[in-house]
Parts: C-alpha cells; sequence; structure tokens
C-alpha cells in the first residue's frame, strides 16, 4: 500500500535524513549521519564562502541561458546575473521569489512563471532544476565529510512546505522531489514537512537560553506538558502559523487549523521598491529597472540587510540610476517632494520612521492573523517567531507591543535554522505531531434508501427493485476534526446491484461541515478509483472494507473487496490537468489476489 506504519519499520529506518529548506527568499540543507541513538544537532551547509559571505542559506534564485539549460543557483546565479551588462542579462533567465507562484493556486503540470527579462519558462522544470542542484550540492558535501559516496536513496530526504499551501502546491513540490531524487512518489523516503510544524518540533527542546528573550524560564517547552503556544513561520513569501500543544512525552498536538497569509518579508522588500519609484518619478525608476535588472537585485540584496535594523537606513545610489536621473533634472530636486528620504552624498538616506513604513501592511496581516487564534477559547501561553523574516527587529517589537501582554513572544537564535533544523528530526521520527486538524471535510460519493422527505426527487433510481438516493455525501472526516498521525478510519461498502462486479469510491473535500449531495456547490471531486468484485456470491450483502489514512501531512486510502481480496489503493495528487478545473488523483491502482 501507500502508506506504512513507521513502528513497523524500525529496522529500515536510514541513517541518514537530509531535509531541503526550499524558501521563498532562501533555501539551504541539513543533514545527520548518524545513528537514532545518538543526539548530535544536524550539521547545515555553509554558503557564500566565494563571495566572502558565511550564511545558512542560499538566494533561491536559478539562471537558465537562452536555450533553457541550467547554469546556477543560490548565490552564484545571483552574482552571475548582476555582474551581466545589459543587453546580456535580458537573453538569460533569471528567476527568484518564483516559490510564491505556487501560493494559492490549484496547479497543473503546465503552468508557467516569468522571469526577470519577461521570458516564460515552465515552473516544474524551474523547480526541478532548483531542487536538482540543492540534491547534487548536498551529495557531494556529504560525501566529502564523511569520506565515502553517497547515493541518493541512501537518504530519507524531508522536503519542507507551507502549511497554509493548496494540497496541489505540496503535490507539485512532491513531483518536483521525486523527479531529481528517483525516489518513487509512494516511497517513504521522500517525507513532506510543514514549516511551522517543523520549526515547532526543533523550538520546543531548546532550552530557555536557545532564545533571544529568555522571558520563558524554566525547563524547555517538550518537557511542559500542557503548554500551548503559536508558531509563527516568518518567510520571505508567506506567514505560516499553526498552534501546538505538548503532550506527556513530548509530542505535539495541532489545536488549530493551519493559517497565515501572503504577506511575508517580500511585502517589505515591494513597499520599498513601490517607494524608489516614489522619488524617481517620470519613468526614471521603470527605465533603470527594465534596463538594468541586475543592479537592482543589488539594490533589493542591500536592503535585506538594512530591514533587519529598526534604525535610519543608508543605500548608495547606483551610477547608472543616477546618471538616468540627471538627464531629468538635477538629483537632489527627485527628494524635495518626497518626505522621509533625502539625499546625502551619493546615498539614498532613509529615515527610520519611513523604514517602519513599509512593514505596515505586513504586520497589520500577521497582528490579525494571530489575534483571531488569541480570541479563540486557547490557554496560549507563547508565540515563538521562526525563518528569516523574524531576524527582523521590528517584526519582533511589533508583535511583543501588541501581544506581550497576553503570552510571551520568544525568537530562538539564529531563527531561519530553525525549520531546517526541525525538519531532519521530523524525518526521523514524524510521528512527534500526535495529532492534526483536518483542514477539510472529506467525504466519498454513496446511495442510500430514498426518502422523499429528506432527498430531492431528481436524485431517485431504482436498483434490484430498491427506491434508492444518488450523490449522497458520505463524511470519512469533518473539517477541524482531530486525526491522529497514521490514524486508519475504516467503513465497510457494499454493492447496490448483486451481480456488479467493480466498484468505484470517488472522493470529495468541502469547507463545509455538513454537505448533503456531492454536486453541491463548494464541494470539489478529488479523484476516485475503482476495486474488482470478480466473485458476485453474496449479491449486495458482499463487503468493500475501505480504510483512509488523514493523520499525515498528505492523505492515502486502501479498499479491499472481503470477498475475493482485490485491493485499489491510491495516493493523493491534487495536481490538475491543463484541461481540468477539478482536483484529480494520481491513481495507483494495484489488483493483487491474497491466497
Amino acid at each position: 500500500h501507500y502508506y506504512h506504519n513507521y513502528s513497523d519499520l524500525d529496522s529500515n529506518k536510514k541513517k541518514y535524513v537530509t531535509p531541503i529548506d526550499f524558501g521563498t527568499a532562501y533555501s539551504g540543507y541539513a543533514y545527520t549521519v548518524m545513528s537514532e541513538e545518538q543526539e548530535i544537532d544536524p550539521v547545515l551547509k555553509r554558503w557564500g564562502k566565494e563571495l566572502g559571505l558565511d550564511t545558512p542559506k542560499t538566494p533561491t534564485c536559478i539562471l537558465f541561458n537562452e536555450e533553457e539549460e541550467f547554469l546556477k543557483f543560490g548565490y552564484e546565479a545571483k552574482a552571475a546575473y548582476v555582474n551581466m551588462r545589459g543587453g546580456e542579462a535580458t537573453k538569460h533567465h533569471f528567476f527568484e521569489s518564483f516559490k510564491m507562484a505556487l501560493y494559492g493556486k490549484t496547479l497543473n503540470r503546465d503552468v508557467t512563471i516569468k522571469a526577470a527579462n519577461g521570458k516564460s519558462m515552465k515552473a516544474l522544470k524551474i523547480f526541478t532544476e532548483a531542487l536538482r542542484y540543492l540534491k547534487e550540492d548536498a551529495l557531494t558535501t556529504i560525501s566529502a565529510k564523511a569520506g565515502r559516496r553517497f547515493i541518493a536513496s541512501d537518504f530519507t530526504w524531508v522536503l519542507t512546505v507551507p502549511a497554509i499551501w493548496d494540497p496541489s502546491a505540496k503535490q507539485f513540490m512532491r513531483e518536483a522531489a521525486t523527479q531529481v531524487t528517483t525516489i518513487s512518489l509512494e516511497s517513504t523516503d521522500l517525507v513532506i514537512a510543514l514549516e511551522p510544524e517543523a520549526a515547532s518540533v526543533w523550538c520546543k527542546k531548546l532550552p530557555a537560553e536557545g532564545f533571544i528573550t529568555q522571558n520563558h524560564g524554566g525547563d524547555s517547552l517538550e518537557h511542559s506538558p500542557g503548554t500551548q503556544y503559536i508558531v509563527v513561520d516568518c518567510g520571505g513569501g508567506t506567514i505560516d502559523i499553526t498552534v501546538h500543544e505538548v503532550l506527556d512525552g513530548g509530542a505535539l498536538k495541532e489545536l488549530h487549523k493551519a493559517s497565515g497569509n501572503d504577506l511575508g518579508g517580500q511585502t517589505v522588500d515591494k513597499k520599498f521598491k513601490e517607494f524608489l519609484r516614489e522619488i524617481f518619478c517620470h519613468g526614471v525608476w521603470d527605465e533603470y529597472e527594465s534596463n538594468y535588472p541586475s543592479e537592482v537585485q543589488k539594490m533589493m540584496y542591500d536592503f535585506a540587510v538594512l530591514k533587519q535594523e529598526d534604525d535610519d537606513a543608508q543605500i548608495i545610489c547606483p551610477f547608472n540610476l543616477g546618471t538616468i536621473a540627471q538627464r531629468r533634472q538635477e538629483i537632489e530636486k527627485f527628494f524635495e517632494t518626497v518626505r522621509g528620504v533625502s539625499w546625502h552624498d551619493g546615498s539614498i538616506k532613509i529615515s527610520k520612521q519611513k523604514m517602519k513604513s513599509f512593514f505596515i501592511e505586513s504586520l497589520n496581516g500577521i497582528t490579525k492573523s494571530l489575534r483571531e487564534i488569541l480570541d479563540k477559547d486557547f490557554n496560549i501561553q507563547f508565540i515563538l517567531l521562526v525563518g528569516g523574516y523574524a531576524e527582523s527587529k521590528i517584526l519582533r517589537g511589533h508583535i511583543n507591543d501588541q501581544f506581550g501582554d497576553q503570552c510571551k513572544v520568544l525568537c530562538p537564535f539564529r531563527a531561519q535554522e530553525a525549520i531546517v533544523k526541525g525538519a531532519v528530526k521530523f524525518g526521523r521520527n514524524p510521528e512527534v505531531v500526535a495529532s492534526r486538524k483536518s483542514a477539510f471535510t472529506y467525504g466519498i460519493a454513496t446511495c442510500e434508501e430514498f426518502d422523499e422527505s429528506r432527498h430531492k426527487a431528481e436524485k431517485k433510481f431504482t436498483a434490484d427493485g430498491c427506491e434508492l438516493c444518488r450523490d449522497i455525501f458520505m463524511k470519512l472526516v469533518k473539517i477541524g476534526e482531530n486525526v491522529g498521525w497514521n490514524e486508519t478510519r475504516e467503513h465497510i461498502l457494499l454493492p447496490v446491484e448483486a451481480d456488479q462486479t467493480a466498484m468505484k469510491i470517488t472522493f470529495y473535500c468541502t469547507e463545509k461541515k455538513n454537505a448533503k449531495y456531492v454536486d453541491e456547490w463548494g464541494v470539489d471531486d478529488v479523484g476516485s478509483f475503482t476495486v474488482s468484485m470478480p466473485d458476485t456470491r453474496g449479491g449486495t450483502e458482499r463487503e468493500i472494507k475501505l480504510e483512509i489514512r488523514f493523520g499525515s501531512t498528505e492523505i492515502a486510502a486502501t479498499a479491499t473487496d472481503m470477498v475475493s481480496g482485490t485491493e485499489g489503493s491510491i495516493k493523493v495528487d491534487f495536481m490538475t490537468n491543463a484541461t481540468s478545473e477539478m482536483q484529480q488523483f494520481s491513481l495507483l491502482l494495484h489488483d493483487s489476489l491474497t491466497d
């Protein structure tokens, strides 16, 4: 079957776990090459040495040539692009922040993303090449450290994704990862970890001194059963929020389904860019941006460093921007009518207050999301801020001002490393998140005896002399319901007709708590599979046993004909075909007769 019980796999667990934290703004990976029992912190690859840097992540940007052939990733891609002259840059396909193309969309395999030069490429190719680079770099690095050669199948690979992503976006990442690791889609050697969950798994084990503000006192969270806390993963693209309670033994229970928004750190960058356009008006900024895209990259990189502080900021005005501006008027005049900025000897000086203004939209979004959770009937003691954007003093100060009187606001040292480090632990021990809230109500289409007082007349049909109602939504799990890790729900289904030789099982999901029919508005068909029922003895009393596992980060189902032993199993694939608007399953049908 697609799913496995990890407790049965202990003897086969791999010693080597490598998570890839594929972020909107920055990406990286960690690795462990020790046995299960050794509690050694995962090792993070360090990046940027060739540029005099030493960082735990590299920019999530990728460069292709005119023929769409991969050239470079990360700092090297950015440096190569920044150093290209205008004409050369427009021939190359440079992508950054491309992960946000997956946010809030139901995807198909043909979706495209626009590069900095305005040309488009298939998203699946861009993601696959980026993941391929990270995988190959990981294998090279780990092999060099360990003094022996590794191949992809030696590892459990953990891929981190935002919890608030649409299921089709999570599946898209799984498919891209499968193409580069050559691990099959259904393998337990490829684990999808939700980013705020991974961060939570890491933070719960930290002592008080592991946080910038040492105000949680005493024991680590995992030694404080009953503690409830919110994890806010402040990324470049998304703000991803989960709520956990610590159980006896240190496992975690999700208290509230994943929430958040797309107002991450890059919202601040966007406001800064809009401000530059306001200063360099009359088309000056637009001309500069279209002719010197690589220089704009450099300015944005400088700004990314400055936005971590809560102070005035000074950015050197690039020569080409100054040249274009001076063709219109004296450069000082651009600054006369704009508040919060001044021209200072070749530099653009932005006041502390103006810098804070770039954060307003993002901070309001985070505040709103947190307020909605804190207004509910929980007993939240801590807010944990993680992710690269959490390293901003303005963000941390704002959350403390807004919520510091209700609960303690904590941020671990090296906040951007929390996810990838936690993903190592999650890859070893996925049952650490003992239960989750179902993001949707899931059900299947069934029939029941027709009752004219309850059922629509047009749904009536007759089978084997009985009047039945079709298209009934049979609920399997309700939105917001607790589902345990690896929990299997079991249902018995009966055929409608005595001579039926197959049963088609169609799955649906909705945000409604109670749907009556599967063709109501807001109920989506998410796929189907058929189970063979070759032995018709027993007529309509023959049983199909349907087993569904909801509790993992993905969903799996198996149906068994109890008479013949024939099975059908399904792995959820929410990727859509280009021709279909509906989310669909990729079917892994497996018929096998038991002895």
